[in-house]
């Protein structure tokens, strides 16, 4: 593993395992500003919590768990787009610039929202960072590259043996014996 995938994944990630503690201890600070994101979502999807406060410790300790898995390198794509998942409504939510009606609020939360939107660029970059590796696509293309340069490599052979073996077929037949 790189010094920068090793440096910069837990880098990444601290951002997410604090705030998820945070959203997990204390989701009443935040539930109030979640409402108008949460509220639309749980209506659409059914398997999540009725209450606000749920939804926020939910979102939280996905972020804890998925930030942990980053920064330690175990399924680290898989959990790069968790949290970017969970970094969308967290965003939309808590940093709504464009409500704000004092100029220095709206700078604050402007700031936040760019803050965040540079994390989610982050997260996509993990999320599509191989390691060195090459990816599945690549190697199920390669992997089909060679299964037809095979097969055409066993036509030929087979060709050329069923042709050594007519002429041998050939001969055999007009040498007396």
């Amino acid at each position: 593993m790189s010094v920068l995938r090793l440096v910069g994944r837990p880098l990444l990630a601290s951002m997410f395992v604090a705030g998820g503690l945070n959203s997990v201890r204390e989701p009443e600070q935040v539930a109030s500003a979640a409402e108008s994101v949460v509220r639309p979502v749980t209506e659409r999807v059914a398997v999540l919590p009725d209450r606000t406060e749920q939804v926020v410790r939910l979102s939280g300790a996905v972020q804890v768990a998925t930030g942990l898995m980053l920064a330690t390198g175990r399924m680290p794509r898989l959990a790069a787009l968790a949290l970017a998942g969970t970094l969308v409504p967290t965003t939309l939510a808590g940093h709504r610039f464009w409500e704000a009606e004092d100029p220095a609020e709206r700078s604050q939360q402007l700031i936040h929202f760019l803050k965040n939107l540079s994390m989610l660029g982050g997260l996509l970059i993990a999320a599509d960072d191989t390691a060195g590796a090459p990816s599945l696509l690549w190697r199920s293309r390669h992997g089909a590259r060679g299964l037809r340069h095979d097969a055409r490599l066993a036509r030929r052979t087979a060709r050329a043996a069923a042709r050594a073996t007519a002429g041998a077929g050939a001969l055999r037949t007009r040498l007396p014996l």
